[in-house]
């Protein structure tokens, strides 16, 4: 029984050496573990309720778009992308608060949410936005800015609409010729993925139709 104790004894004696050389090493190494893991669960919490939160408010938008109430709109989109801008949600009360702004010919609103939108926006977002940014622009005869964001990167599946879009405003610049180039080059692309149906190639062949023959 006593060699037992006295084996007990040594390995008691070697665990306080080995911890007085390693414990806080070991210590340190426990404790950033358990706070990695209460960070990233409360990381996780602050994201579902950021989330849900902001879910909540953009339901208000929606049925204030519903309605056609323009302030409640821009006032729940606002709340959006104020407090809730890391969310998609907020990027999808911009591009409904500008939808309302521009039929209500407001395009300096317009404009501004549509901004905040191209900048901030998600990138499966991010394309719509730029893309309805230019078209606002368009409508604000501001085309040096309209060609800015249609120049700027983006998904091969919205070439189309971003090529027809610059013919757009090259052609409201008076610049027949690089017009002309736009929009055959988005002939030669193929038909826009849009809502418009079989119908886009055909408006794009009126559009360059439009602009008669090359000088």
């Amino acid at each position: 029984m006593a060699h037992y104790d006295l084996e007990e004894q040594e390995q008691i004696d070697t665990l306080k050496t080995w911890w007085k050389m390693y414990g806080n090493l070991v210590t340190g190494v426990v404790v950033a573990a358990s706070l990695a893991v209460i960070g990233w669960q409360g990381w996780t919490w602050w994201q579902r309720n950021q989330s849900a939160q902001a879910a909540a408010i953009y339901a208000v938008l929606e049925q204030a778009a519903a309605a056609r109430d323009a302030q409640r709109v821009k006032t729940a989109a606002g709340e959006l992308t104020e407090k809730y801008g890391r969310t998609a949600y907020a990027t999808l009360g911009a591009l409904i608060a500008a939808r309302q702004s521009f039929d209500a010919g407001d395009l300096k609103t317009a404009r501004a949410q549509l901004t905040w939108a191209a900048d901030n926006a998600p990138a499966e977002f991010r394309d719509i936005a730029r893309l309805r940014l230019a078209g606002v622009l368009l409508d604000d005869k501001a085309y040096d800015e309209a060609l800015k964001q249609l120049e700027a990167a983006r998904a091969p599946a919205f070439d189309v609409r971003f090529l027809e879009m610059k013919g757009d405003v090259l052609a409201a610049q008076g610049k027949k010729a690089e017009a002309r180039a736009a929009y055959k080059a988005a002939l030669d692309k193929g038909e826009a993925p849009d809502a418009r149906g079989g119908g886009g190639r055909e408006l794009l062949r009126q559009k360059l139709d439009g602009l008669g023959s090359a000088a």
